[in-house]
């Protein structure tokens, strides 16, 4: 059954909203807080939420705009006080599904919550066909690339996302590690479940054994109430274990504990419990190495190293950097509320030339300045340019088939346009291509068949 997730932070009217709710056929999970709430939906949720617009901490706007980085296509619906009208019509534009202005009856509540799951239902319902008819599927689309490197990425996340194993990703910072992992979680049968994302890098060193595991009242000062941890939290669903080199080494000991036996001990207890989880865990370093250096347990790696999957540096999935980056454009346009822009081709020539360290989120990053208007023009100091060295016919010859790459992206593999945009004749073109190993095909972001030249 579709669910209906209803985040408010007012105990009261939480609990009244879900029964009246319910009475009218409708399945709901109540949630607090936003935080609560991402942890749940992914690309494979399959229901629509309703949120309150003013609460402490993560309100209904950044909470908007949070699970529509996730997935802009789950409907969002936004509940709010009069005063917050104008505010719920901007969350309109942004893209919200819709605003329910209080006080509000519950068959109207209802009716706007049934049509918003007929429309996520025919969503998901179009990406199956899609994805039996061979076009571009969820995943290719959170992991976009036509380079053997990201094909076999795919193949991997489908082939042991499928599988429950615990999993090791490996991956450069910026690469998109944790873009896996939720991948991961949402092709397997955890998909409906908890996500917990945790920063190893980030717990802090006094409280981190409370953090994960949990404690019972009086286990330590100021511990007045128990408390579930991040593990337990995530019972039935996924746990992310982010930079987990970074976790301390006195800590791993227990870790491996928790992986082997699968159950946990509450800080100030004696009872144990069951942990129904799957772990993944990333890294930017190389474990083993960190083994040998004596910073990172050997059986610790070993058990985690199960499943291993090795995320592509943009260094390694060259070819993909310019359709990547036109497809990060139009997502920062969305983002923005901007209207589809025209990238100029030298602008993707300067993209495509380059190297980017960061990876993807550095790429994200110069693709969001492009759309404010920062940065845009090669030539101005922007920080698309990166001057090359080297012999001027090699640099002449990577502009070129910069600029041949570009537009044959933009044009969508039509060459026609393409030879008639650069003044050169089809032959030419044809003979440029196979000079530079070019193939449509890889610049495009479906697989598309044979095109009207």
């Amino acid at each position: 059954m579709q669910r209906v997730l209803l985040v408010d932070d007012e105990e009261e009217l939480r609990r009244s909203t879900a029964q009246a709710l319910e009475l009218a056929g409708l399945s709901v999970q109540t949630l607090s807080s936003g935080d609560q709430l991402l942890e749940l939906i992914g690309y494979s949720f399959d229901g629509v939420v309703v949120s309150d617009i003013r609460m402490p901490g993560l309100d209904g706007m950044t909470l908007l705009h949070r699970v529509r980085e996730l997935d802009p296509e789950i409907p969002v619906i936004l509940v709010t006080g009069h005063g917050d009208v104008q505010l719920a019509v901007k969350a309109m534009r942004d893209g919200a599904y819709d605003f329910i202005e209080k006080p509000f009856t519950t068959p109207h509540l209802a009716g706007v919550i049934r049509r918003a799951i007929d429309r996520r239902g025919l969503v998901l319902e179009n990406r199956r066909l899609r994805a039996v008819a061979g076009k571009r599927d969820d995943l290719e689309t959170r992991l976009p690339g036509r380079t053997q490197v990201m094909v076999d990425l795919r193949y991997q996340i489908r082939a042991i996302g499928a599988a429950d194993a615990d999993t090791l990703i490996i991956g450069d910072t910026g690469a998109g590690k944790e873009v896996v992992a939720r991948a991961l979680h949402d092709v397997s049968p955890r998909a409906n479940k908890p996500f917990i994302a945790i920063n190893c890098a980030a717990l802090p060193e006094t409280l981190i054994e409370s953090e994960l595991f949990g404690h019972e009242a009086g286990a330590f000062p100021g511990a007045l109430r128990p408390r579930y941890g991040k593990f337990e939290h995530g019972r039935g669903g996924t746990i992310l274990l982010d930079e987990i080199g970074s976790m301390p080494f006195d800590l791993q000991a227990k870790f491996l504990r928790v992986l082997q036996e699968r159950v946990i001990t509450r800080l100030g207890s004696n009872e144990t419990v069951g942990l129904d989880v799957r772990f993944i865990a990333t890294s930017k370093v190389d474990l083993e190495a960190e083994v040998v250096a004596g910073r990172f347990r050997a059986d610790l790696f070993y058990r985690l190293n199960v499943a291993t999957i090795r995320v592509p540096s943009l260094a390694q999935r060259r070819p993909d950097i310019p359709l990547l980056f036109l497809q990060l454009v139009r997502e920062a346009c969305a983002r923005y509320g901007r209207d589809d822009m025209d990238v100029p081709q030298e602008v993707v020539a300067s993209v495509a030339q380059r190297d980017w360290p960061g990876n993807v989120r550095e790429l994200r990053n110069a693709a969001d300045r492009l759309v404010l208007g920062l940065d845009m023009r090669p030539g101005d100091g922007g920080a698309l340019v990166k001057p090359e060295s080297g012999r001027l016919a090699d640099r002449v010859s990577a502009f070129e088939r910069n600029i041949l790459a570009s537009a044959i992206a933009a044009h969508g593999g039509a060459l026609k346009p393409v030879y008639e945009q650069l003044g050169i004749s089809r032959k030419t073109l044809y003979e440029k291509m196979q000079k530079y190993g070019l193939d449509k095909k890889l610049l495009l972001p479906d697989a598309l068949g044979e095109l009207e030249e």
